[in-house]
């Protein structure tokens, strides 16, 4: 490993610094990264673009103002089954994804820069139902949250985001790694607010990106764009190859986009954790104690 891309985690960052190495992670460990990525989540997101696809295909063709049909109730059993697949293709594809993400991460910044493919796979299989446990809790404590006047939601959402990243580099169990996320945030909740509301715009803006080929495609088939608008474009025959085909990419590209959340939200935790503990420095200083020995 070239000591020159190496990013160190372990230290404190204001937030320009934390998009910056954000994408400089990515960007020099783009090969690796990658290969260990979709080695570990490929199949899983294979299983999700293929349930995406075939679910829009079978919406599409249920969906037909000639609604005359004898098989209905089978196509709409099918739908159903398809839609329970896609539901849970989803959640495995974004719980492996997020973790094999951290533990990568972890994994690079333990061996000072080279990641260990059968370590980072062992963990992420092992710790599956942890985030799976995990997410539930975080899922439903910012939705009452949400529920009550939007304010808690928005307060619960921005130390919880970070729990993830506590269950995996603190090495703590569900319920440790949930509370102990509010500890870290606390006296630094507006900057990390202000942190992930930044990676989330740039974030949310790429994803519309990504989506535009789609959704102008769309419009063109419905005749908005020409401004003649045709009913029988919405019969069965909208959901054509070509709009699942582009919807499939634009939903890969978003769920690859969510990588830079992660790798923005480990930053923003070593920071929060560092002026806490201060566990870079410490580890920085005997490691040149020991270099002082040798």
């Amino acid at each position: 490993m070239n000591e020159t891309n190496y990013i160190e985690f372990k230290k404190k960052r204001e937030l320009g610094s934390i998009l910056s190495d954000t994408f400089a992670f990515l960007r020099n460990q783009f090969k690796p990264f990658f290969s260990i990525f979709f080695r570990i989540v490929g199949p899983y997101l294979l299983v999700m673009l293929l349930s995406y696809g075939f679910y829009m295909y079978t919406v599409g063709d249920f969906v037909n103002f000639n609604i005359e049909r004898s098989d209905s109730v089978a196509n709409t059993f099918l739908i159903l089954l398809v839609a329970v697949l896609l539901i849970f293709s989803v959640i495995a594809v974004y719980v492996i994804s997020q973790a094999t993400t951290l533990f990568y991460i972890r994994s690079y910044a333990n061996n000072k820069g080279k990641a260990d493919y059968a370590e980072i796979r062992k963990e992420v299989y092992q710790s599956f139902w942890n985030f799976i446990g995990l997410g539930i809790l975080v899922g439903l404590s910012v939705g009452i949250g949400f529920m009550f006047c939007f304010i808690p939601g928005i307060y619960l959402y921005v130390p919880l985001m970070l729990s993830f990243s506590v269950m995996v580099f603190n090495q703590k169990g569900v319920t440790d790694a949930y509370s102990y996320s509010f500890t870290l945030v606390k006296d630094h909740w507006w900057m990390t607010f202000a942190s992930l509301f930044v990676v989330g715009i740039i974030v949310t803006v790429a994803s519309y990106a990504f989506a535009l080929p789609s959704t102008l495609y769309t419009w063109m088939k419905m005749g908005i764009i020409s401004g003649e608008v045709d009913p029988v474009s919405l019969d069965g025959n909208f959901f054509d190859p070509i709009s699942i085909l582009l919807g499939m990419l634009s939903t890969l590209a978003q769920f690859l986009l969510n990588i830079i959340s992660v790798v923005a939200g480990v930053l923003i935790y070593f920071d929060l954790n560092e002026k806490k503990n201060f566990t870079g420095t410490y580890e920085r200083i005997q490691n040149l104690g020991e270099s002082a020995e040798n």
